[in-house]
C-alpha cells in the first residue's frame, strides 16, 4: 500500500524529532497559521486556502525557529523544501527542512546553504547558530525568551509574535530606535502590549543602567 505523507509525518518524521530532543510542548503539528486571504470573485467573496506547515518547532514557548515540510517516503526530500523555505519566510524564521522520512535537506537563512543532514538539529543546536549569527548573548537570551502574557487566553499571530520578538531583541541589544509598521486591523495594541509586558517583566529601567527609577 501506497505511503501516505500523515504516514511518513507519524512513521518517520516526528520519531526523528524526539530522537533530537524535541519534546511535544515545542513541536506543532499540522499547524494553521493563516485564516486564508478573501478574494472577491464576481459579486461574491471566497476565503482561499489556509496556510499550514506540517511542523512549527519552537525553541520556547513564545520563540518558533525552525519549520519542517514532509512529504511521502517514495517523493525526493527536497520536493517539499520550497515550501518550507516559503512558510519560514511567513513566520520570519531562520531554519526550514524538506523531508521525506529517510532523508531530511536544511535550507539555513542565516548562510543561505542547503545541506542534507543525518537528522533534525536539537533545539540547543538551532539556538546557538542563532545566537551566534544574531549577536545575542547569553545574558540577552535569558531575558529574550521571558514568556508573553498569555492570561487573557489568547496568544499572538505569527506576524505579531514576529514584531515582539524583533522589537524586543532590538531594545536589549542596545538599539535606541525601533519603528513598527503594522497594518490597519493587525492588532497594534495586542503588539504594544506585549513588548511593555515583556520590558517591564525584565525590568526595562535596570537594563539601561537604572536611568529611570535611580532617585
Amino acid at each position: 500500500m501506497a505511503q501516505t505523507e500523515a504516514d511518513t509525518c507519524r512513521k518517520y518524521v516526528l520519531p526523528k524529532l524526539y530522537a533530537s530532543s524535541w519534546n511535544d510542548d515545542q513541536i506543532s503539528e499540522q499547524k494553521t497559521y493563516t485564516d486564508g486571504r478573501i478574494v472577491i470573485a464576481g459579486k461574491r467573496p471566497r476565503r482561499r486556502k489556509q496556510k499550514r506547515v506540517d511542523y512549527l518547532l519552537r525553541y520556547k514557548r513564545d520563540f518558533p525557529i525552525a519549520v519542517a515540510e514532509a512529504k511521502a517516503i517514495y517523493k525526493n526530500a527536497g520536493d517539499g523544501l520550497q515550501q518550507a523555505k516559503d512558510y519560514a519566510t511567513d513566520l520570519g524564521l531562520s531554519f526550514a527542512y524538506g523531508t521525506n522520512g529517510e532523508e531530511i535537506i536544511e535550507h539555513d537563512f542565516l548562510t543561505g546553504k542547503e545541506t542534507i543532514v543525518d537528522g533534525f538539529p536539537t533545539p540547543e543546536d538551532l539556538w546557538k547558530r542563532l545566537q551566534a549569527a544574531q549577536g545575542i548573548s547569553e545574558e540577552i537570551s535569558d531575558r529574550l525568551l521571558t514568556p508573553y502574557y498569555h492570561l487573557s487566553g489568547k496568544s499572538p499571530r505569527y506576524y505579531q509574535e514576529i514584531a515582539i520578538n524583533r522589537t524586543v531583541q532590538a531594545i536589549l541589544q542596545g538599539k535606541k530606535r525601533a519603528l513598527l509598521t503594522p497594518a490597519t486591523g493587525t492588532s497594534k495594541t495586542v503588539v504594544a502590549f506585549q513588548i511593555c509586558w515583556k520590558l517591564w517583566i525584565l525590568r526595562w529601567s535596570w537594563l539601561f543602567g537604572q536611568k529611570i527609577g535611580r532617585s
